[in-house]
């Protein structure tokens, strides 16, 4: 399961589950992430997911880097759980307003715009980890045929609810942020809501995602209609 636990600063630890960025690696990710929060540790002080690796900080008046290792690792672990957790519907407006790589894409993969998009839409995503801003998801995997590189120079500002791609990955920008991935569209729905502080990021980690087309009238008038 875990590869190596090393020191992160002073009170911190970096658990390595290798060097795979898959599906199986990361629900390993999330399965020791479930089980050591289900703990509920009094000396740890967060817990942060990612693709292959989990940090973990800790208090330093209660604890220290030897002891919190040998915790962690004579955790006994409950049975790896391969179900989805949730599955989320997002519906995503690709009108040219919001799709505002769609001339880039084109010309890198050589293929039209709604090819690209009839491809991506045709299956459902994975949510590895969320992070970069609250409760960004960062969603596996893309068709080999669309997976393409960040761009070269970033924006300063990308409009919240803009769905970008790059690599393996799509993303959704839950509030407007400078950012380099390849936006596509954009969701009229709230990903994250601060207000919420029970579960603010509607999309976690081990949910599946699958996102739908709407029109730009559709889109318009999402938010009246709810």
């Amino acid at each position: 399961m875990i590869k190596n636990i090393t020191n992160l600063g002073d009170a911190a630890l970096y658990c390595d589950f290798g060097q795979e960025v898959n599906r199986a690696t990361n629900l390993n990710v999330i399965n020791f992430f479930n089980n050591l929060r289900d703990k509920n540790f009094s000396e740890i002080t967060n817990i942060s997911p990612s693709y292959n690796k989990l940090i973990i900080s800790f208090d330093l008046n209660l604890t220290n880097f030897e002891k919190i290792k040998k915790k962690i690792l004579n955790i006994e672990l409950k049975k790896l759980n391969n179900k989805i957790n949730k599955s989320v519907k997002i519906p995503v407006c690709c009108n040219e307003k919001y799709s505002l790589d769609s001339k880039r894409i084109e010309s890198k993969l050589k293929i039209s715009f709604e090819k690209i998009i009839e491809n991506f839409f045709s299956k459902d995503y994975f949510c590895y980890m969320t992070g970069f801003i609250a409760g960004m998801p960062f969603l596996g995997d893309i068709n080999q045929e669309i997976r393409l590189n960040r761009l070269e120079t970033p924006r300063v500002k990308v409009p919240k609810g803009s769905i970008g791609i790059t690599e393996q990955f799509c993303n959704i920008y839950t509030f407007e942020s400078p950012g380099g991935w390849n936006i596509i569209g954009n969701t009229p729905v709230n990903i994250f809501n601060k207000e919420n502080s029970k579960n603010p990021a509607l999309i976690n980690p081990g949910d599946k995602v699958n996102f739908y087309k709407i029109s730009t009238d559709e889109y318009k008038g999402w938010n009246e209609r709810k």
